[in-house]
């Protein structure tokens, strides 16, 4: 008999040790996709240019990690440069902003994509 309250202790901590874990997003608020900007985000603040809401909203996104070469952009599937095609991306255009990593962009679009892509989706491209 004393076995089951001993058990009952040990799920009662394994309970409240998991109700307090939890992962912190550098790059949002908890509960937000990390990888991908909504209209939901950048409506709620005044931004003029594709970069000023990625700088505000996803930092992360713009910083280089080692290595040579420079984040790409693409607008509707389409390559258009580096980092400063964002500021000539007016917000009010944009529907989607997404990001992907080094390594998958490499894979996904070869050589010249190792420090990311961010992928803008118009309105018009939708």
């Amino acid at each position: 008999m004393t076995r089951l309250p001993v058990a009952l202790a040990g799920v009662a901590i394994l309970v409240a040790g998991s109700a307090c874990a939890g992962r912190s997003q550098p790059d949002g608020p908890v509960g937000v996709n990390r990888e991908v900007i909504l209209p939901e985000e950048f409506d709620r603040r005044n931004f003029y240019s594709a970069y000023d809401a990625v700088s505000a909203l996803r930092p992360g996104w713009l910083s280089r990690r080692g290595g040579n070469g420079e984040i790409q952009v693409y607008v509707d599937d389409n390559h258009v440069g580096g980092l400063e095609v964002l500021r000539q991306v007016r917000i009010a255009s944009v529907q989607l902003i997404r990001h992907i990593d080094g390594i998958t962009a490499g894979a996904r679009y070869g050589r010249g994509h190792d420090q990311g892509v961010i992928l803008l989706t118009t309105i018009a491209g939708r």
